[in-house]
């Protein structure tokens, strides 16, 4: 049985990995476009980065490093 903050964690993870594809799709969208806006790209990939430093952390704090 999963503690209730580890199962928070997980499910803002999985929140934010949609939201990363999301994102992904958003920025495909973007370039395709024939009028795409840089600074919207930009924008954009910010976020995203943003998202999987947030990720990261939060896989660590779920799976923490074994030293061996």
């Amino acid at each position: 049985m999963q503690r209730p903050d580890e199962r928070e964690l997980r499910e803002e993870l999985a929140r934010l990995r949609a939201e990363h594809r999301e994102l992904d799709v958003q920025i495909a969208a973007e370039v395709a476009s024939p009028f795409c806006d840089q600074l919207q790209i930009k924008r954009l990939k910010r976020r995203k980065l943003a998202l999987k430093d947030r990720i990261t952390a939060i896989e660590d704090q779920l799976l923490p490093d074994i030293i061996a």
